[in-house]
């Protein structure tokens, strides 16, 4: 452990640093090619640091947070796109939003239902259904279970850790930036579609990124060769296929395997179904089902699609035991600290 952490203040005095190049160098030259390619540096030491690290938690973050997330907005810098342009007035506030998933509000003041707060009980309640979780792994009850219930606690352990994770990055980043950032995650068990699931609703900073880099451009171009209804569908795919694939190389950072492209495929099915499911709703053959009904299709195709493509391979390679390990030992560590701290 003492180890990992020394990797992780030398990843982040490394982002630090590059992230300072991008800022006082890389934004002198002229938007384009040549800054792209100024950029290129940036982008393998980004695509290495993963890595330098054998814990789960430590390699998902940094390769979420700085090979995916980080080298996309860049790339989007390096066109004077948002979300880094205009540039920050400083190199602070530069590098938390290119290095970390937040995103300001666009509209503070509007009364939609994904910017209202959420009540204190929803957190709450999420905090207690983790720590039940916890607990069964503590007394290894996990252990005795089949497969299927075992998988239900895992997806929703996973779900939860993330929200955790992305919602005390951005409480605190927001404070310290002195500005509202959007929340990542929407109660994406309320999602009525797929479309809502992926667009609105789960870990949002993906599509907000997705869209400009991939969607969109590829839309552009397959709209001069299939019209731009079936164009539409083309971007879709492919900022689905994208996804697939920087989920493969993350799961390539924590398993150190050739990939095997199940979650690659588990993307663009979803992708497929997505677009099939734009389209009835254009023919609008039938009136739309009760919400209920809605939510309850799409999260029994999520988790069973999950079942079949997401997590085989994280169970086949026993990644699932090193990410309970690892939370179990962060929190007997905080119980040793507040112990030692309260003798």
């Amino acid at each position: 452990m003492e180890e990992e952490l020394r990797n992780l203040i030398k990843v982040w005095i490394s982002a630090f640093i590059s992230i300072s190049y991008c800022y006082y160098i890389s934004s002198r030259i002229s938007k384009g090619f040549l800054r792209l390619l100024s950029l290129l540096p940036i982008f393998i030491i980004f695509l290495r640091i993963p890595l330098f690290f054998s814990s789960v938690h430590f390699c998902v973050i940094s390769a979420f947070f700085l090979t995916w997330l980080a080298s996309f907005k860049l790339a989007l810098f390096a066109f004077d796109q948002e979300t880094l342009s205009p540039l920050p007035s400083t190199l602070s506030r530069f590098f938390c939003f290119a290095c970390f998933p937040i995103k300001t509000k666009q509209n503070p003041s509007s009364t939609r239902v994904t910017n209202k707060p959420k009540p204190k009980w929803v957190l709450a309640s999420k905090i207690i259904i983790f720590s039940f979780l916890v607990h069964l792994y503590s007394i290894n009850y996990h252990n005795s279970l089949t497969q299927l219930p075992f998988l239900a606690i895992f997806t929703v352990h996973i779900y939860l850790e993330s929200e955790f994770i992305l919602f005390s990055t951005g409480t605190l980043l927001s404070t310290l930036l002195g500005c509202e950032i959007e929340p990542v995650f929407n109660e994406p068990y309320l999602a009525t579609s797929l479309q809502d699931f992926w667009s609105r609703r789960w870990n949002r900073m993906v599509p907000s990124i997705l869209r400009p880099t991939v969607h969109i451009p590829v839309q552009q171009y397959a709209a001069r060769l299939i019209g731009p209804k079936m164009a539409s569908c083309a971007g879709m795919l492919a900022a689905f296929l994208v996804s697939g694939l920087m989920h493969e190389l993350i799961y390539f950072y924590i398993i150190r395997k050739s990939p095997t492209w199940e979650v690659t495929c588990f993307f663009v099915l979803h992708g497929v179904v997505t677009c099939l499911e734009i389209w009835v709703k254009s023919m609008r053959l039938c009136p739309p089902p009760h919400r209920a009904v809605s939510s309850l299709v799409v999260l029994v195709f999520v988790f069973v699609t999950a079942g079949w493509l997401f997590t085989p391979q994280v169970l086949r390679n026993n990644v699932h035991k090193r990410l309970i390990n690892e939370c179990l030992f962060a929190i007997d560590f905080v119980k040793a600290q507040v112990v030692h701290f309260l003798m």
